[in-house]
């Protein structure tokens, strides 16, 4: 299968979180680039209760080859209990850009 761009989505209660997250997923080169925005109010039933609180999102672009270790890595790294993971395949992307994310996503030696 063709190693194709990625884009995924997970919130934390924190700007501080959020951009440790980030700055992880990058650093690991797990993604390409993570933007966060936010302060965004999200509304949700946990544990039979419904939640209203404030939260920060995470747009995070990466490589389909790095899938799995990249949401291992969430998931250990993740203050949530049970945190979002979701993503969608990148329909169209420029070739520079998309050279672009398949490098900065190459496992370091």
């Amino acid at each position: 299968m063709k190693n194709q761009i990625l884009i995924g989505w997970t919130t934390t209660e924190s700007k501080e979180d959020a951009l440790l997250l980030a700055r992880g997923l990058v650093e690991n080169s797990l993604a390409a680039c993570v933007q966060v925005d936010g302060p965004l109010t999200s509304t949700y039933r946990w544990k039979g209760a419904i939640e209203t609180n404030e939260e920060w999102r995470l747009a995070v672009k990466f490589a389909s080859d790095r899938a799995e270790e990249l949401e291992k890595w969430l998931l250990t790294n993740h203050p949530y209990d049970e945190p979002q993971w979701l993503a969608v395949n990148v329909e169209k992307a420029s070739s520079g850009y998309e050279n672009w994310v398949f490098s900065e996503t190459s496992p370091q030696d």
